[in-house]
């Protein structure tokens, strides 16, 4: 384990820490909107969508203070208190006092955190939320929910009997100021496209490049903490993070840390096309896919793929890089399609393929008018607000742990289909493949000791 907290020290503070913390929410939260009574907010990660995004987030909700900031890589943790600072000195809110930590174990056990924001390499985030779960704290986890389909039963399971808030950064059910994404899923479930019947979903790729050498690690990382449960692999930048800025790191592009767009940005169009299918507590019957993989050992996730899923109902959906980036509802009666605004999340995401069509569009213009729509769904313009609104009513959120299991499951069926290149019937109830044990081994990984999230009971 990482050296600087023992496991005998952490399991004394973690003890205290549990301990000390009521059974669902901190009393301190309910009243008066006193400072007294704002989220006490931690941050574990530093980086990209940290800093860009669930930073922002949490500070601009007005709901909250951010008393912590965690990540392996001690600049990128001191930056990342710098970077809370300027939000709340820009929103002219009183600058909180932060605590900086290199361990994530040290930010759980301590009792001025309420609820922890994970925004982690992607082989890291069931881990975390399990540890967060485990230490009373309320959740909202990066998207995808987790690497594998068996940390995603953990994981829902675990919320389930927490009792606590875990939402995953699902943003596009919180899209605004349009909210196109909710908009769409309202008129395709009122039967604007009459019966539905296919489904499209266009997604980038990420480049691939040749492998770096390996290179002396950075003092100030933890690598072997950063490798987590994967196996053991040379440091070089290329596979981890970028040094000296925030640009795209070439974790993404390794099937150790993520699998592809697949996840990547799937999680979120999976998500959206689950919402309007009416499909968000199951999933597809049947996959089958066909991807090029690159031979690099560093950046070897997909390049180009074509997925086909049947759902109940007899309902096609296809996804390919191919498509316009954006999810398509095609019906017996017109089309409904729905996109981003801006067709990427940070400055460093790989180009899409130009949509040609507004964010919210259809084969006709009377399928959007909105006199007539029978359903309908909350609507949240900020994602982390929505989030810490759970937090205190404890309602369900937006996109809430079983919700968002079943999204990212359809992406890792998918990418389990594109790498044995064959037809697989899947069972949504038993979440197993139907009489195939090949793939059925691909819905969990080995765990290097000690880390792992199947290893947290």
């Amino acid at each position: 384990m990482p050296p600087r907290l023992t496991r005998r020290r952490f399991c004394q503070v973690a003890a205290t820490s549990v301990a000390a913390a009521p059974l669902i929410v901190p009393a301190r939260l309910f009243g008066a909107q006193a400072p007294s009574n704002r989220i006490r907010v931690g941050h574990i990660g530093c980086g990209r969508i940290a800093t860009g995004h669930d930073m922002p987030g949490v500070a601009h909700s007005g709901l909250a203070d951010v008393v912590a900031v965690c990540d392996l890589d001690s600049h990128r943790a001191a930056a990342g208190r710098r970077v809370v600072e300027q939000l709340f000195a820009a929103s002219r809110l009183p600058r909180p006092s932060i605590a900086v930590c290199g361990d994530y174990r040290e930010l759980l056990a301590r009792t001025d955190v309420d609820a922890v924001t994970i925004s982690t390499p992607d082989h890291w985030h069931a881990s975390l939320a399990l540890a967060a779960l485990r230490a009373g704290k309320d959740v909202y986890l990066q998207k995808p929910m987790t690497m594998t389909h068996a940390e995603g039963v953990r994981l829902r399971d675990a919320v389930a009997k927490s009792g606590r808030i875990l939402q995953v950064g699902s943003q596009q059910r919180s899209w605004g100021p349009n909210e196109q994404f909710r908009h769409g899923c309202e008129f395709v479930r009122s039967g604007r496209v009459g019966q539905l019947q296919r489904v499209e979903i266009g997604l980038p790729i990420d480049p691939t490049a040749p492998d770096n050498p390996e290179e002396k690690i950075p003092p100030n990382l933890d690598y072997d903490a950063w490798l987590g449960s994967t196996p053991f692999a040379y440091y070089t930048e290329q596979r981890v993070h970028p040094q000296h800025d925030y640009s795209r790191p070439g974790w993404l592009r390794n099937e150790s840390y993520c699998l592809g767009m697949i996840t990547g940005w799937g999680a979120h169009h999976f998500d959206t096309a689950h919402w309007g299918m009416n499909t968000e507590l199951t999933g597809p019957l049947r996959v089958e896919g066909r991807a090029e993989f690159p031979p690099n050992r560093i950046w070897n996730v997909h390049g180009a793929y074509h997925v086909e899923l049947t759902y109940p109902g007899n309902v096609r959906l296809t996804v390919s890089d191919k498509l316009p980036n954006g999810i398509r509802f095609i019906g017996d009666e017109g089309w409904i399609f729905v996109s981003r605004d801006e067709q990427t999340t940070t400055a460093s995401d790989p180009a899409s393929r130009p949509t040609g069509l507004k964010p919210l569009d259809a084969s006709n213009p009377k399928l959007l008018e909105p006199q007539g729509v029978t359903v309908t769904f909350p609507s949240s313009l900020s994602h982390h607000r929505n989030w810490l609104e759970c937090v205190r009513s404890r309602q369900a959120p937006l996109a809430p742990a079983p919700i968002a299991h079943r999204a990212n499951a359809a992406c890792i069926v998918s990418w389990i289909a594109m790498k044995l290149g064959r037809p697989l019937d899947w069972d949504p109830q038993a979440e197993r493949f139907v009489n195939d044990d090949a793939a059925n081994a691909m819905l969990t990984r080995p765990e290097r000791a000690p880390y792992g999230a199947l290893r947290l009971s």
